[in-house]
């Protein structure tokens, strides 16, 4: 039976305070579970009804299963509809990350993104195009928030996020940095090269002031309809799939 202080704290995860506090954030759904599981991540511990426990298979002996109700598992849930398994995974602490693995591949720059669902459906697109770095601004939306842990699918466990001061990031790196602006260059006429950056901006503001003149190249997608702006998480996937296009085309051409 799940004790008052386990459901205060599930709850209490919905809030950036409580999961910095903790340093624990909230898995929902079996199939992101397995991810988890499957992942580098570490698991504190999965709740599970039954009849998803069944599902989930058998667990590995390091990670505690707690069997609980379907009643008890709704108080602890935050989906409409639940599926009747949650983990509490470990964020990871150690931050640090080798620059020299960005040399030789594109990674993602994200300038403030805020929407939750944006974050989360940036990083499976991410993952789906092979993409392995998202480097974020600091005030770029928690990637632990429940909501971009569910929007992810599960890539969240595969993708390495870094949450760092993005002019001091780009004055230390001599890669090219892409900024997807209104009047810079076409996509389909920029050659992205081997390797470098692709920044994308906030929802409403685009790239800061700051950090334009940091872009070694403006590129944006050519508008042909009426249409005032694009999503930001559709132009993060307009901008991988020429991305991908380009290497395929180098590759066949070897």
């Amino acid at each position: 039976m799940l004790s008052k202080a386990q459901i205060s704290l599930i709850t209490s995860l919905q809030h950036k305070k409580f999961r910095t506090q903790h340093s624990l954030f909230v898995v929902e759904g079996i199939k992101s579970v397995l991810e988890f599981i499957q992942s580098s991540y570490k698991i504190g511990k999965i709740f599970a009804t039954a009849e998803a426990a069944a599902k989930l298979g058998k667990i590995p002996q390091n990670i505690k299963l707690e069997d609980v109700s379907v009643a008890e598992f709704a108080k602890i849930s935050s989906l409409k509809n639940p599926q009747g398994a949650l983990a509490l995974v470990e964020i990871p602490q150690n931050t640090h990350f080798d620059k020299q693995e960005l040399q030789g591949k594109h990674s993602l720059i994200l300038d403030d993104v805020q929407d939750p669902g944006n974050l989360g459906t940036i990083i499976r697109t991410a993952e789906w195009f092979g993409i392995e770095n998202i480097i974020c601004s600091i005030g770029t939306v928690d990637a632990y928030n429940p909501k971009v842990v569910q929007a992810t699918m599960g890539s969240l466990s595969r993708i390495k996020l870094h949450y760092i001061d993005l002019e001091e990031f780009i004055a230390q790196n001599s890669l090219p940095v892409f900024g997807a602006l209104l009047n810079g260059e076409s996509i389909y006429d920029t050659d992205f090269g081997n390797h470098g950056f692709i920044m994308m901006g906030n929802e409403g503001n685009g790239i800061r002031e700051s950090l334009i003149p940091k872009v070694t190249k403006a590129i944006t997608i050519p508008r042909i309809g009426h249409a005032e702006s694009l999503n930001v998480a559709v132009a993060t996937t307009i901008f991988c799939s020429e991305l991908t296009r380009q290497y395929l085309e180098r590759k066949n051409g070897e």
